[in-house]
């Protein structure tokens, strides 16, 4: 019986080191290293770190009167350039408002994603998103909870990079009716 157990584990062992075995291994730890390694989709995230000045405007309901407030916005990539990481810092309906999004972009999946927290709300908002290098923008979708009947609503997020270096960031969510309209405008300048 031992010698057969010692007779199977010597030709499993033979098996795994096997030629096509390791260029499997080898092939899996490319992959691995393409997945960790940031490329040109993490360059452009990295142009959007240091000191911003964002003039907001929020709509409450459609075709309601915006409110606009102003607003500052810092940003560092962090996990070695992998992640933006910005903290958002302003006023929001005469409160202090505070905010931090996280952005990558997966170079498996091909998409970005963000998470956003705020102190105006206990959730954490997801999406997901592509870039379109035509329109330079990336457009997310994603949920987040209403905190007043407490289910999830679908919401979207355009993110536009102008040539200039500022960026516009448009939010959607939906109406009483169900029907989507714009609930948020930022325009972010570098400080």
């Amino acid at each position: 019986m031992k010698k057969t157990i010692l007779i199977l584990v010597v030709l499993f062992g033979a098996a795994a080191f096997s030629p096509s075995s390791l260029f499997a291994q080898d092939e899996s730890m490319q992959k691995w290293m393409d997945y960790m390694t940031p490329g040109d989709m993490h360059k452009m995230l990295a142009a959007h770190t240091g000191a911003w000045n964002a003039k907001t405007t929020f709509w409450m309901a459609p075709g309601g009167e915006p409110t606009n407030s102003e607003a500052t916005a810092n940003g560092e990539m962090i996990m070695g350039g992998r992640y933006l990481m910005s903290k958002f810092k302003g006023n929001m309906m005469g409160m202090p408002f505070e905010g931090l999004s996280i952005e990558g972009y997966d170079n498996a999946t091909k998409m970005f994603n963000s998470s956003w927290v705020d102190n105006m709300g206990t959730g954490i908002m997801l999406m997901t998103g592509k870039y379109d290098e035509t329109t330079k923008q990336v457009v997310y979708t994603g949920k987040t909870v209403d905190p007043i009947s407490g289910n999830y609503v679908d919401v979207r997020q355009v993110v536009k990079y102008n040539s200039d270096g500022s960026m516009l960031m448009e939010m959607y969510g939906p109406a009483p009716d169900g029907k989507e309209f714009k609930t948020m405008e930022i325009t972010f300048t570098k400080q």
